[in-house]
């Protein structure tokens, strides 16, 4: 589809997506979200792509927030409430199938769903003057679109309840100290950190990404024995294949491994 709101570009094996309303800080309405939708399964069919990268436009906002016009529509309606709120957690969702490991770079303000969607992300980068918080309490709403859930799995309970009950905004640095975090850099240096970080992970083997993000996922509802027991069988797939033996033989070699997701 032709995309108005996000800029979708593709260079090696990383794919970035951008959400392009710098005069709205990059608030995300229905449109936004749809194009978003649509690219992430753009980047999830092309397997040319090993990673994905997604920021905000200009170097105010990463994602300011959700459209609170489009919030209004729903203010005493709660089935057309459910209904948008199900329809972001949707979109995020996408982002956990994605298969491909991926990388909210802050480079400004990440609220309310802002914020919902770099915890959506694999990993997060921020640059150290980014602002993140869920602020939805000072509306008289709360997170809709996954943040409630994703935070508390991220940073634990008490953060989360921190975070979502005051509304309150936190610096990256602090933000770090909390878990929600990956890295942060100066705000020169947040795409060159952001890339090398990128790069790591697209050095290693792809199953391998892949199998350790699903085990992630997956165990955040087992307990630790059945986390095991679900870890034990993405180990023996990984053992099937070809990548597995091209990893161990380059380390026994002293080589760079020549991994080809097979």
């Amino acid at each position: 589809m032709a995309y108005e709101n996000i800029l979708l570009a593709k260079e090696g094996r990383v794919a970035t997506i951008t959400i392009n309303r710098p005069d709205k800080m990059n608030a995300l309405n229905h449109q936004t979200l749809t194009e978003l939708g649509h690219a992430l399964d753009d980047v999830a069919q092309d397997d040319a792509v090993g990673a994905l990268v997604i920021t905000g436009s200009g170097d105010k906002a990463f994602v300011a927030g959700a459209d609170i016009s489009e919030l209004l529509e729903v203010a005493g309606n709660d089935q057309g409430a459910a209904e948008l709120a199900g329809f972001g957690q949707s979109v995020f969702r996408k982002l956990d199938q994605l298969g491909k490991p991926s990388v909210a770079m802050i480079n400004g303000f990440a609220l309310g769903g802002g914020c919902e969607l770099a915890l959506a992300c694999t990993l997060r980068t921020a640059s150290n003057k980014a602002r993140l918080g869920l602020p939805e309490v000072s509306l008289g709403i709360i997170p809709g679109y996954g943040g409630s859930q994703r935070l508390a799995r991220i940073a634990g309970p008490g953060v989360a309840r921190e975070w979502i009950l005051t509304g309150d905004m936190f610096g990256a640095e602090d933000a770090q100290r909390m878990g929600v975090i990956n890295r942060v850099f100066a705000p020169e240096e947040l795409a060159e950190g952001t890339q090398k970080l990128v790069q790591s992970m697209l050095s290693k083997g792809p199953i391998a990404l892949r199998f350790g993000m699903e085990a992630v996922l997956r165990g955040w509802d087992m307990d630790q024995e059945q986390g095991e027991v679900m870890e034990t069988e993405y180990f023996g797939k990984a053992a099937l294949t070809q990548d597995m033996r091209e990893g161990m033989a380059a380390f026994l070699e002293k080589r760079k491994a020549n991994f080809t997701g097979k």
